[in-house]
């Protein structure tokens, strides 16, 4: 089986301003965006990769128009569509920290479903089985040594990896996925392994001291200034 470079997009105004943007129309990268994915693809310069799929949004496309060369195919994929929040799309993260149900989408998120929206686990099963059925195809086209990528969200890809990793979605929300960020998935018949996590290129040890350190939260981590 294959190896899955597994990226979120860029960062956008909605991520800077703490605004779950959900899947809003016309929702493109900050300059900030613009430039960590801009660095994101030098570094994958040298990386031979045979298929890149993409959630449809624009912010998603934008990211991986930036990423690779027009030699490489990007195929949408509705799957990888950001979950369906429901009432909640547009609104401030910390507003919704007050709802009631926010203690559920943090800490049992595996119970949540959200009002006129999608539920976390038809979120997560419908993700999951995209990147694997995308993996036995390009394997069964290109050989087991096959590496492609993947660019979505931030709770579809920490669901994606929480499967690899066989946790349970309950515990999903322990996993830290910032914009613009690249999780390596190696694919096998005895299973899968999580080779990277949560990857920006930068030096994290430096900011284990610092007001930098980041919390996961609904949505993936937003890419904010702190």
């Amino acid at each position: 089986m294959g190896t899955l470079l597994l990226i979120r997009h860029g960062r956008t105004d909605a991520n800077a301003n703490g605004i779950l943007a959900g899947r809003t129309p016309g929702v493109v990268l900050d300059e900030v965006g613009r430039t960590a994915t801009e660095e994101l693809s030098a570094r994958l310069q040298g990386v031979k990769i045979a298929r890149v799929i993409s959630s449809p949004l624009e912010r998603t496309l934008e990211t991986a128009a930036i990423l690779f060369d027009s030699n490489v195919e990007v195929a949408t994929e509705d799957r990888l569509l950001e979950c369906d929040y429901g009432d909640w799309q547009g609104a401030k993260l910390s507003e919704l920290s007050t709802h009631e149900l926010w203690p559920i989408v943090q800490q049992r998120p595996d119970e949540m479903i959200f009002p006129n929206g999608e539920s976390m686990n038809d979120m997560s099963k419908r993700a999951c089985e995209a990147v694997r059925e995308w993996d036995a195809q390009l394997t069964s086209e290109h050989g087991d040594k096959v590496v492609w990528a993947a660019v979505s969200h931030g709770d579809i890809i920490k669901a994606i990896c929480a499967d690899a990793m066989g946790l349970p979605l309950r515990k999903f929300q322990s996993l830290l996925i910032e914009p613009a960020s690249v999780s390596v998935i190696h694919y096998s018949e005895s299973g899968s392994a999580v080779s990277k996590l949560n990857d920006t290129g930068s030096d994290w040890l430096t900011k284990l001291n610092s007001d930098a350190v980041k919390t996961p939260t609904l949505g993936g981590e937003s890419g904010a200034d702190k």
